[in-house]
């Protein structure tokens, strides 16, 4: 799931530092005085969900290791929040891993991370060019993500009177009474990281044909981050103060949510397509849809799909395991029973890749299909980028409209952190 790689809150401030600690240096080519060989222990951070459990992932490198007799690959945990918590810890304290998973590399984590530039197996892999920093590749993936998602109740939505899934965000406003008047809570959401993420899936479609170039007008301070966020944060509120929304959801956490929502007592959810992996296990007495989220009046109708990298690997430069470090990440994202293996645990895609979906992963990939482009989200990618941490700082802000802070003062908290952040 792609959801913990969005928050990358204190990388920066910490990653600075350790920089220093850890010096710079330009790409790899070949075995290092530093390499360990063929042999040894390849430290790996991961990403730890509801879908991509610890066994999962020692299950998926056993294979690696089997063919590669003398290798061990270390299945690590974080041990803070999340990767983006424990990542730099690590890095001050001199005990970073070989190689991290979830993180995506931006101008503060490029330069500890080698520059994969030059391998030639990195091509074709999902969004490697869009990823790419000042035409560097430091981060490959399996798959890709669709992330502007509405997941939904059909049973639900029979019982309100809706025919058809909405396509516009007015439409889904109406929905959303008629929903509660049916007897459900209308958009299930929860704290963790949730809140924030699904703002941002919601908005993407509509942000990216009213701000074509959102993220070159917020570098280029053309634009500000929360005057164009506004009308979905009034958005956003009208349906908070309409009881369309749980007012007690902060305390409710990112596996609980989607375990209320296969309760049936809620009538839809906002996330990537990671959840139609759970969806595919959960029990439930209802069918679940899909469609893309809705855009403004007047807009055209499927948007551009928020789209992000899936399962993203970076290979530490500080690594003493380097040939073995690479060999196991080209392994991880072009290996076809890996990727694949990969793809269907957490509910992603990748051309020219077969295999089994489900029903509801089938609706995705027809969404995927029908979005006229892919648009990054958030902190986004690349040379598409917003301060790292922004992701944090905007879930927090949102948080904040639970407590009683208006949109517009948490639009203005976003735009000055952007601004400090800068």
């Amino acid at each position: 799931m792609r959801a913990q790689h969005l928050s990358r809150a204190a990388v920066g401030t910490v990653l600075a530092l350790a920089l220093a600690a850890c010096g710079g240096g330009g790409g790899f080519s070949g075995k290092s005085s530093s390499d360990g060989g063929d042999k040894g222990t390849v430290r790996m951070l991961v990403n730890i969900t509801p879908n991509l459990t610890q066994s999962y992932w020692e299950g998926l490198v056993k294979p690696f290791e089997q063919a590669n007799p003398g290798v061990d690959v270390k299945i690590e945990a974080p041990t803070g929040k999340t990767v983006a918590d424990t990542l730099p810890q690590q890095l001050a304290a001199g005990n970073a891993p070989d190689v991290v998973e979830t993180l995506m590399a931006d101008r503060t984590l490029a330069p500890q991370m080698l520059d994969l530039t030059d391998q030639s197996w990195t091509k074709g892999t999902p969004l490697v060019q869009e990823a790419a920093l000042g035409g560097r590749i430091y981060t490959v993936g399996v798959g890709e993500q669709a992330q502007s998602l509405i997941f939904y109740n059909k049973t639900a939505f029979t019982k309100a009177g809706i025919a058809q899934p909405p396509t516009t965000l007015d439409e889904l406003t109406q929905d959303m009474g008629k929903l509660k008047s049916a007897g459900y809570l209308p958009l299930q959401t929860a704290g963790d990281f949730v809140t924030g993420l699904q703002m941002l899936q919601l908005a993407d479609p509509s942000l990216a044909q009213s701000h074509p170039q959102w993220y070159q007008d917020i570098r280029a301070k053309r634009l500000k981050v929360g005057d164009s966020m506004l009308p979905y944060l009034k958005l956003y509120k009208s349906w908070l103060d309409k009881g369309y929304l749980d007012k007690n959801a902060m305390g409710l956490k990112y596996p609980d949510s989607q375990t209320r929502f296969f309760s049936g007592k809620s009538a839809m959810y906002v996330m990537g397509s990671w959840f139609t992996a759970s969806e595919a296990t959960a029990k439930k007495d209802f069918e679940v849809g899909v469609f893309p989220a809705p855009v403004q009046a007047g807009q055209k109708s499927p948007g551009p799909q928020g789209a992000t990298m899936a399962a993203p690997y970076m290979v530490l430069k500080s690594t003493k395991h380097r040939a073995l470090a690479l060999k196991l990440v080209q392994w991880l994202v072009t290996d076809k029973a890996a990727v694949t293996s990969q793809l269907q645990q957490d509910g992603n895609f990748r051309k020219g890749y077969d295999r089994k979906f489900t029903p509801l992963e089938q609706q995705v990939q027809q969404i995927l299909d029908a979005a006229p482009s892919g648009v990054p989200q958030g902190e986004g990618y690349g040379d598409y980028t917003l301060p790292s941490g922004f992701n944090d700082a905007w879930n927090t802000q949102v948080q904040g409209l639970y407590v009683g802070r208006s949109p517009e003062k948490v639009a203005s908290a976003v735009d000055e952190w952007v601004s400090a952040h800068s």
